[in-house]
């Protein structure tokens, strides 16, 4: 059995469709809906710009993690080319000289990375750069020495102070207890 259709004598299908929304005809009304398109075409650009910024802040981000992530790939190597140093003797050799050569060349590339060799000897202990990992009695120390100073740097630390990638280990002199 088929549908009758509507009992008022009209035929719907396919070529009767009802339009969704009438243009309005009063001028009025049409400066209303300009200036409702206005707005949204304003509004989807102010949108379009900000993703455009967030995009670029994240993209400037990731870069900077990714060279922070590289370099401290390299630290170890760094390290080891130091122990590599520290235990080599003291009378003129070649290779010797080659391996402070790469060694200070390592340091260079950090260093235009931005994450410098820090040289905290002497200064005084800051937990957001230092690492303690030993303390000396200020009775143990030269006169002059105060407490909580940085006496000997075990591992060197690298960075600035607003990035740092790695905080120094340090020895640092207290009073004694």
């Amino acid at each position: 059995m088929t549908d009758p259709g509507p009992s008022d004598g009209t035929t719907t299908g396919p070529g009767t469709e009802e339009p969704t929304s009438a243009a309005p005809e009063d001028p009025a009304d049409l400066q209303t809906a300009l200036r409702g398109m206005e707005d949204r075409w304003r509004r989807a650009l102010a949108d379009l710009d900000n993703l455009r910024k967030r995009v670029q802040r994240d993209r400037l981000r990731m870069q900077e993690e990714e060279r922070a992530r590289a370099a401290r790939e390299w630290l170890p190597v760094l390290d080891n080319l130091d122990l590599a140093l520290a235990h080599a003797k003291p009378v003129p050799d070649p290779v010797i000289d080659g391996v402070r050569a790469v060694r200070d060349q390592a340091l260079d590339v950090l260093a235009r990375l931005g994450f410098p060799r820090r040289d905290d000897r002497g200064s005084f202990f800051d937990p957001q750069r230092h690492e303690a990992v030993s303390t000396v009695p200020l009775t143990a120390t030269p006169d002059g020495t105060a407490d909580g100073t940085v006496l000997e740097v075990v591992r060197p630390g690298y960075g600035t102070d607003e990035q740092l990638l790695r905080p120094a280990s340090v020895v640092v002199a207290t009073k004694a207890d």
